[in-house]
């Protein structure tokens, strides 16, 4: 189960972990009696990331602004997903932005710390430039030291950095928590840090000892459905490439490699990253079916392009739901064998051309099911990203 922003950051003040004065805005009316002295930012508060490209992040310098820019905010879809709620605050002047968390890791069953000197919006850059550092044994402000270091600081920013980290892990801690994020956190010119957003993911297991974020969770349970969209989101009426990935920063990295291939996105679906609390491999699989069939059925889409990272599921079992998605849709039953690539897609109904990249394991697998019907499995985003933006000019100069 994931917290909202503002949620997370209650979670933060009571943790001595420093976070801009702020207040929660449930209508814009409400901007009336807003304490904080502006210039002030609202932030949508969604379950998904990347509000400050699509417009759900935005500087006011009156209450007037504010006021046109909350009716604004609150009538903006974020991946399908309306905010209920607001976030006011205060507006804040950085040098440098970085990404830290403290993860679970359920395949070793051990919290990892993370760093980047890449924060904020730039996922890909982020991830590049991530370290880890694993806590093998009781927690020590060694390790948090460690990931410092790692990360390539120095002086003063060791210290101020590793102390936010310790902060962070005895909240993972005694929270029960899987995740807890800050991104970015703020860093001035003179070397003070601020946790600018923040995001944290409750164990769902372990509710029944923490009556706190129960009250928490039911009072947003209304507004989080599974809380994404449960259709394709339309970006470009002239686009053609449909883009389906599981994960929000997925979403967005993948989005921005397609545009700067010179391809447009007609519309994308984000089925759900495996950090939701109800993350389960009967969930992740039957929310892709719908996904694929929902795609297939958006009629501008002449390319969809399948960009999935999976540690529930593997790889073979994925590929084993595309390709019974793509023969659902062949008219005749005719065996697999002796069907060619171009007469697979002359007898299926309306069903794009597929480019799948998928990471986890039992890819090899994965191959060999797909390749079974036609359809290649790609190793890396970009060359996935290339042929996707090629198959889509061709289908336009042949149309």
């Amino acid at each position: 189960m994931d917290l909202l922003e503002y949620q997370a950051k209650e979670l933060f003040r009571e943790m001595g972990i420093p976070v801009l004065p702020s207040q929660r805005i449930d209508r814009p009316k409400d901007l009336k009696g807003l304490t904080i002295p502006y210039p002030v930012v609202l932030k949508s508060q969604v379950y998904i990331g990347g509000r400050g490209r699509v417009g759900g992040v935005r500087f006011v310098e009156n209450t007037i602004d504010a006021v046109a820019a909350a009716q604004t905010i609150f009538n903006l879809p974020i991946m399908g997903e309306y905010p209920t709620v607001l976030l006011a605050e205060a507006k804040y002047d950085v040098d440098r932005e970085f990404y830290l968390a403290v993860v679970l890791n359920r395949s070793i069953c051990r919290p990892v710390l993370l760093g980047s000197q890449s924060g904020g919006i730039d996922v890909q850059t982020a991830l590049e430039q991530m370290q880890h550092v694993v806590v093998e044994e009781d927690f020590s402000p060694y390790y948090a030291r460690r990931l410092a270091l790692k990360m390539g600081l120095k002086g003063a920013l060791i210290e101020s950095v590793s102390g936010m980290l310790e902060k962070m892990y005895r909240l993972f801690v005694q929270h029960d928590l899987d995740l807890v994020e800050i991104n970015p956190l703020g860093v001035t010119a003179t070397g003070e840090v601020m946790a600018l957003d923040g995001k944290i993911t409750v164990n769902d297991d372990a509710l029944a000892r923490h009556p706190d974020l129960s009250a928490l969770i039911a009072k947003s349970d209304v507004n989080q459905p599974g809380h994404l969209s449960t259709s394709p989101v339309v970006m470009e009426a002239d686009g053609q490439v449909g883009i389906l990935c599981n994960g929000a920063g997925l979403m967005m990295a993948t989005m921005d490699a397609v545009s700067q291939a010179g391809g447009k996105p007609a519309v994308f679906l984000n089925i759900g990253g495996e950090t939701q609390w109800d993350a389960s491999p009967t969930a992740l699989r039957d929310q892709l079916e719908r996904g694929l069939e929902q795609m297939v059925q958006t009629k501008q889409v002449r390319v969809l392009l399948i960009n999935l990272v999976s540690g529930l599921i593997p790889c073979d079992e994925i590929a084993a739901v595309i390709a019974k998605a793509l023969m659902s849709r062949v008219r005749k039953p005719r065996r697999i064998s002796e069907l060619s690539p171009d007469a697979l897609i002359a007898q299926a109904t309306r069903f794009p051309q597929l480019v799948v990249r998928l990471v986890g394991r039992d890819r090899d697998l994965a191959r060999s099911r797909l390749e079974s019907v036609h359809v290649p499995l790609i190793d890396s985003l970009n060359e996935a990203v290339t042929q996707a933006v090629a198959l889509a000019n061709a289908a336009i100069r042949n149309s």
